[in-house]
């Protein structure tokens, strides 16, 4: 989903272009854990601080991963579109967490 790496395999593949600066991945890699889902931490830092992101890795913590990978799969065939135009996409106009979740979950605002 990352615009900056079309190739990417997760902020702690080493292939970011980003790792050596991101504090999200400095701290996901001294917890020794994979991603900030993982974490009981509900902190804002980062990437975090932005709504996509944190609703995102809100929805990881509640339902898992495989939950949220196949929400986006069943929103993208719906033409609900991640990046549209550089990082934009349906998923960015919202200002509330929970709003952005349910919409994840449902395809529909």
């Amino acid at each position: 989903m990352c615009s900056e790496n079309v190739t990417c395999n997760g902020c702690n593949s080493g292939e970011c272009p980003d790792k050596d600066w991101c504090e999200n991945r400095e701290c996901t890699v001294s917890k020794k854990i994979g991603h900030c889902y993982e974490c009981n931490e509900k902190c804002r830092k980062g990437l975090l601080a932005k709504i996509k992101p944190y609703a995102f890795t809100e929805f990881a913590r509640r339902y898992g991963e495989n939950y949220l990978l196949d929400c986006l799969e069943r929103n993208e065939k719906n033409e609900i579109v991640y990046h549209r135009e550089g990082i934009n996409g349906d998923y960015d106009d919202f200002d509330d967490v929970e709003a952005l979740i349910e919409y994840i979950k449902t395809g529909q605002r």
